[in-house]
């Protein structure tokens, strides 16, 4: 009994301190792989249900390219503000894989620069959010209907583009926080891992954009 009760107290021990397990994995980074899973299935069901109900909807469904127009030089360019956002994600992307980099290497000058940076585009990104939202609220879209054709349009893009664009919204500040910590030297006694892990949360959120997207501009 004595035995069994150590052994219980080990385990517990060992899960509640702060220690390297999973073969090496940091915990850090384990419970944000898990975070990142439990997203995905939020997401999934998200863009399932909405193909779901495109599927399935009576009416025509809007056309995306008329939809998500922008005047240029006096044209309508279909998918101009789309290919915008889609391309300033992508560079995030970049410099995010730049901060991953020179973390690795401990050079922490260089690791702050290109998270501000990554912080930068993903602030453009939700900016140019909040003015698709506008143009398309003041072309009449609501939740429940829209001048162009399903009604289900509406309540699937808001809570689809608002979902993910909360996401980028917590992960420009959360990058600001890392950076502000590695400034202070918060983790000089550390090999620098934590911004792998605010790397993982951001090029997930560049990946569910890829999906968004593919299935709702795209399709």
């Amino acid at each position: 009994m004595a035995e069994a009760s150590a052994g219980h107290a080990t385990i517990i021990q060992d899960w509640a301190s702060d220690v390297t397990t999973f073969k090496g994995v940091p915990w850090g980074k384990a419970m944000m792989w898990i975070f990142l899973l439990s997203d995905t299935f939020i997401f999934s069901i998200f863009l399932t249900s909405y193909m779901t109900v495109r599927a399935t909807t009576a009416e025509p469904w809007p056309n995306a390219s008329e939809v998500f127009s922008l005047m240029a030089f006096g044209h309508s360019v279909p998918l101009l503000l789309i290919a915008i956002m889609t391309f300033d994600l992508i560079t995030s992307s970049g410099t995010m894989a730049l901060a991953v980099n020179y973390g690795y290497r401990r050079d922490k000058r260089k690791a702050i620069l290109f998270i501000c940076a990554t912080a930068f585009f993903g602030a453009v990104f939700v900016g140019m959010q909040m003015f698709e939202w506008y143009k398309l609220i003041s072309e009449g879209v609501r939740p429940w209907g829209n001048p162009w054709g399903a009604a289900q349009f509406g309540s699937c893009f808001f809570m689809i583009t608002g979902f993910h664009g909360l996401h980028v919204s917590a992960g420009v500040v959360y990058l600001l926080i890392i950076a502000w910590r590695l400034h202070k030297g918060v983790y000089d006694r550390t090999n620098f891992e934590i911004v792998e892990i605010v790397g993982l949360y951001w090029h997930f959120v560049d990946l569910v954009w890829v999906f968004i997207f593919a299935f709702f501009y795209l399709w």
